[in-house]
């Protein structure tokens, strides 16, 4: 039993750092603070922040030095405005928590496998391979949508939001937000969980001899 647990600690593990990658996978993708955008005195706008997600935008005003006013707008999917970078990456993150939650399932199936003793060398290897396919295939795409961002950020990328938004087309300077770390935490936990389960290995099987009786 001791060679069994060993051989199969790294799919232990590989479940345990699945299950929080997938939890940060699906904050991030809650978060409106995928970018900041700042707007600085104007006549057209208020100042204040905008922060900029995947389904939804929040704005931030000061009303005074105690209060600020926030309100939020989701997107519809069928939104015309949405520029195609976000369109995909809210693709992407959908892809990406459906794998990570296929990917957690089979982990567990194979676990299953593992300690209650059925260990077909075809299922249960099937089982943990795909489990680890299915991982690094969401984090490919939460890091494909980090990538993307960040690039909108830094190219000063704008969204022609409906005028009853009350935010610029392109703020006055923008960046990063806080749901940037949280993405790739997560698709880096999702790569390493699928690394771990891709090496599965079954334990050498064991031959028992028995005992010669004494004279």
């Amino acid at each position: 039993m001791s060679l069994l647990v060993y051989s199969h600690k790294n799919q232990v593990m590989s479940f345990a750092i699945t299950t929080v990658g997938w939890i940060f996978s699906m904050t991030s993708m809650g978060l409106a603070e995928w970018r900041l955008w700042y707007v600085d005195n104007s006549s057209a706008f208020p100042t204040g922040l905008a922060t900029v997600g995947m389904w939804k935008v929040c704005t931030y005003h000061h009303a005074n030095y105690y209060k600020t006013h926030m309100k939020c707008h989701r997107y519809a999917y069928s939104d015309a405005y949405l520029p195609l970078d976000v369109r995909v990456a809210q693709n992407l993150l959908l892809a990406s928590s459906i794998l990570g939650l296929l990917g957690k399932v089979l982990i567990v199936l194979g676990l299953g496998n593992v300690y209650l003793g059925h260990l077909q060398k075809n299922a249960t290897w099937t089982l943990f391979i795909a489990s680890g396919a299915l991982n690094i295939t969401a984090g490919v795409a939460l890091a494909v949508t980090v990538i993307w961002n960040y690039h909108a950020v830094m190219s000063r990328e704008g969204i022609d939001f409906p005028a009853a938004f009350n935010i610029p087309f392109r703020p006055d300077r923008q960046e990063p937000g806080s749901a940037v770390p949280v993405a790739v935490l997560a698709a880096f936990m999702m790569v390493l969980s699928g690394l771990l389960s891709l090496s599965y290995q079954l334990p050498p099987d064991s031959q028992v001899y028995p005992e010669a009786a004494e004279a």
